[in-house]
């Protein structure tokens, strides 16, 4: 089900809840939404469709992928981006890292462990800032 952008700052700002099995729908939820505003946006997290869990969905290349309970645990080569949201008016300066190692769940919530780089990894900064509440 596509459904409406939170723009609840306040909302926003809470640090989300660990998912589980039992939030397989919202994750369907939010790559529907995800893939709905596709025009304008590339990547997004569940707090963004007003549900406060740990699931971020973002366009890799042409692929759309959903993890649960994301975390980065490494970095390197950080930089400054401006970036916008779709929660949010204009847009704002962030650090970021061309580099991040992130430790996630798929959707059989089996560990995972994956590198990113460049524009992907950035994407996935900002849905992970989501996830801790941090409003860029």
């Amino acid at each position: 089900m596509i459904r409406e952008i939170c723009k609840d700052e306040k909302f926003l700002a809470q640090k989300a809840e660990l998912a589980t099995l039992q939030d397989i729908p919202v994750a369907e939820d939010l790559l529907e939404t995800l893939i709905y505003h596709k025009a304008g946006c590339v990547g997004m997290a569940a707090n963004m469709i007003g549900i406060n869990k740990r699931i971020i969905a973002f366009d890799d290349n042409g692929k759309y992928i959903v993890m649960f309970n994301p975390e980065i645990i490494k970095k390197s080569e950080p930089y400054q981006a401006e970036e916008g949201c779709l929660s949010l008016t204009g847009t704002r300066q962030a650090k970021r890292w061309k580099s991040i190692k992130v430790k996630y769940q798929n959707d059989k919530f089996q560990e995972r462990f994956k590198t990113f780089t460049g524009w992907t990894a950035q994407i996935i900064q900002h849905e992970i800032d989501h996830c801790d509440g941090i409003i860029i």
